[in-house]
């Protein structure tokens, strides 16, 4: 029996349902990470779609960047919620980057900088296209600095560079 698996694109599709907006329970596998900026039980957050998380990403600009928690703040302000879930958020920039390699492997040019995306705390994503290695080579190019933080990296006083999240909704 053959096994499909589903290509990075057919992963950027929307969810039927989604996005939907429920209240944080200590038992969501998001609590911890919005507990740390804040969230409490029965707050709102907001699951979304890939797409929604796929356009804030193309509107960072040349020189600016844009950490998970920006794009989840923009879109809990999007939706009405008071947070955005960081877990599925987390997943679909890994999801629309390797979406944008896909496309550029069929000779299609998506538009997406994804590499000015960074995780929480301005750390590179190891599972973007080419790892950390790749990401770290297409933020230099770009003139960041990206300085070793363990078996990590990290764009280097990465919060200067942020983009202003008030106009990524």
């Amino acid at each position: 029996m053959a096994i499909y698996k589903k290509t990075w694109l057919q992963n950027m599709q929307d969810k039927e349902g989604v996005p939907k907006i429920l209240e944080l329970k200590k038992s969501f596998p998001c609590f911890n990470a919005l507990a740390k900026m804040g969230a409490k039980e029965n707050d709102t957050v907001v699951l979304v779609n890939p797409r929604d998380v796929e356009q804030i990403m193309k509107k960072i600009p040349y020189g600016s960047l844009i950490t998970l928690k920006e794009i989840c703040q923009a879109l809990a302000r999007r939706f009405n919620a008071d947070y955005c879930c960081t877990l599925t958020a987390g997943i679909f920039t890994m999801t629309a980057a390797n979406a944008c390699q896909e496309q550029k492997g069929q000779g299609i040019d998506n538009h997406n900088p994804y590499w000015r995306t960074l995780k929480i705390g301005g750390f590179l994503n190891p599972k973007y296209p080419g790892r950390q290695e790749n990401h770290k080579s297409l933020l230099e190019k770009e003139g960041f600095k990206v300085i070793p933080k363990g078996k990590d990296y990290r764009v280097e006083d990465f919060e200067k560079y942020l983009a202003d999240v008030s106009e990524l909704q």
